[in-house]
């Protein structure tokens, strides 16, 4: 009977090793098609965007730090400037964010500057760096720049500064004559207001983005559309202000981390990957239910996988800012949790390829996006006293802004699902551009499972692709790679020859790659 026992476990034993073989054995399958028939879809390159708020270390400590060795004698990090050109970031969006609640331009600008305490943020504003500054790094960088307005402020207040930045004669075009510019800045883009949506909001952004359009009736205005897990927008907002308005402005990071802060696993932040396309349809859909659907735009110009950590502030801190108080200065420090290198991982460097190709897929309706933020706290670039370090997403963002082609072509994507529990996503996501002709293309493949390969078939119509082609593929050693300053390079882009074979090639684990064909 023993013998017959050890028998059966190792019967047993052999049994589920050669199921795991025959496991093993099978890669996970994707398969890709492009439609050569369809016509292809111009992008707004706007959708490589910035945002920078005065928080944590963007700003004072990103951008801007005067005395360092590495800045230009106004101040200016040099060497961020130059990562930052790297990303070709078209649009920056500045000051705030939260913070533009308490913000009023006239204070920053000038020979005489007016230091304030931001009760958004708890900490003392210099305003060192303010409206002209922000000119500066904008031409600097080759972006253009995006103003947010106070939404608290008058609607005087919008005006006069669209006057001071865009206005040949008058008041504030005076000021920033003096102010020793006597050229327009010409900024483009404005925003009334942030994060509202009540009613007395919407008035105001009617108020503000008319009052506005008379002193320049060049620009085109945004205001808050949406904020938040629901993009469903109220009706009320465009049929009291649409008339008013060339875009609306769309929020949302899926690892909520302002209050509690929270470290999910690479497999939870990927089931979270197919979020960006479902947050877009739903806007559009508001859009479309409105009767504005391609007369205004879409701007989604605050993203993340993560929004930064800021407990206890913008809203949440009642009392009068005590910068003396043991748990004010505790409040404040908790902000560096979002600087800790380690939470950027092939995660975020996968979720910012899914944000972009939702952009991509709906280049139609989305104008404009804007990383937030753009340096230090969740941003792609981690800033220091001695330099700097591109995180994963960086090289994402440097991939696409660089490697992709003028228009957007038309794909279906058949792909085995990556699990976790009741959740699932396409464990391959995709997108095509080409030239104008037709006849160049960059696909972007994505495979997102954390340790398999995936076979992936290309097919150009019904024709498998064959042949070696040019490629850059961005992974890591593990799916929980990071930079940073021991080793800033542990994840970058490499340079391959990727072969298909009867239309297959296979994508390594947890990677990003970036094919060119002719």
């Amino acid at each position: 009977m023993k013998k017959i026992a050890i028998l059966m476990v190792i019967s047993v034993v052999l049994i589920c090793n050669a199921a795991i073989s025959q496991e093993k054995q099978i890669p996970m399958q994707a398969q890709i098609t492009i439609d050569t028939d369809a016509s292809a879809k111009p992008y707004d390159p706007m959708i490589f965007g910035g945002f920078i708020e005065h928080l944590g270390k963007q700003i004072y400590g990103g951008f801007f730090e005067p005395g360092s060795p590495l800045a230009d004698e106004k101040g200016f990090r040099l060497d961020v400037i130059a990562a930052v050109k790297e990303l070709k970031v078209s649009v920056i969006r500045w000051p705030g964010g939260c913070f533009v609640d308490s913000y009023h331009w006239k204070k920053g600008v000038g020979q005489k500057r007016q230091p304030y305490d931001d009760d958004r943020w708890g900490v003392r504003e210099s305003n060192q760096f303010g409206t002209d500054e922000f000119v500066e790094l904008c031409r600097k960088i080759g972006a253009e720049p995006y103003i947010c307005q106070n939404g608290l402020a008058s609607v005087q207040e919008m005006a006069d500064w669209v006057e001071y930045c865009n206005a040949t004669s008058g008041k504030f075009a005076d000021m920033r004559k003096n102010n020793g510019h006597p050229k327009p800045f010409n900024v483009k883009f404005w925003s009334v207001g942030n994060e509202r949506g009540d009613r007395e909001y919407i008035q105001k952004v009617r108020d503000g983005a008319k009052a506005m359009k008379l002193v320049d009736p060049s620009i085109l205005v945004t205001c808050s559309g949406t904020h938040g897990p629901d993009a469903h927008m109220d009706s009320y907002l465009f049929d009291t202000a649409g008339k008013y308005l060339d875009m609306v402005s769309v929020h949302q990071y899926w690892i909520a981390n302002f209050q509690t802060f929270q470290t999910p696993d690479y497999l939870s932040c990927m089931m979270l990957s197919e979020k960006p396309d479902a947050h877009i349809n739903a806007a559009v859909n508001s859009l479309e239910q409105a009767g504005v659907r391609g007369r205004i735009k879409i701007t989604f110009d605050e993203w993340n996988l993560r929004s930064w950590h800021h407990p206890g502030f913008s809203g949440h801190y009642t009392r009068k800012v005590d910068y003396e108080d043991p748990e004010v200065i505790a409040l404040i420090k908790a902000r560096d949790k979002s600087l800790n290198p380690k939470l950027y991982t092939m995660a975020d460097a996968l979720f910012c390829a899914s944000f972009f190709n939702a952009c991509l897929r709906n280049a139609e309706d989305v104008t404009m996006a804007n990383i937030a933020c753009l340096v230090n706290q969740s941003g792609p670039l981690y800033v220091h006293l001695k330099g700097l370090v591109r995180r994963t997403h960086f090289h994402t963002m440097a991939m696409y802004a660089n490697l992709l082609k003028d228009t957007v072509g038309k794909i279906t994507i058949d792909s085995d699902k990556l699990v976790q529990g009741q959740n699932s996503v396409d464990v391959v996501d995709a997108i095509a551009t080409t030239d104008k002709f037709g006849k160049t293309w960059a696909i972007a493949l994505a495979n997102r499972h954390p340790s398999k390969e995936v076979a992936c078939t290309v097919k150009i119509k019904d024709v498998p692709l064959c042949g070696k082609f040019d490629a850059k593929i961005l992974t890591g050693d593990s799916a929980d790679s990071y930079n940073d300053i021991e080793n800033p390079e542990r994840v970058s882009p490499q340079t391959t020859t990727l072969k298909f074979k009867n239309g297959i090639t296979n994508l390594p684990p947890h990677s990003l790659t970036i094919v060119h064909v002719q």
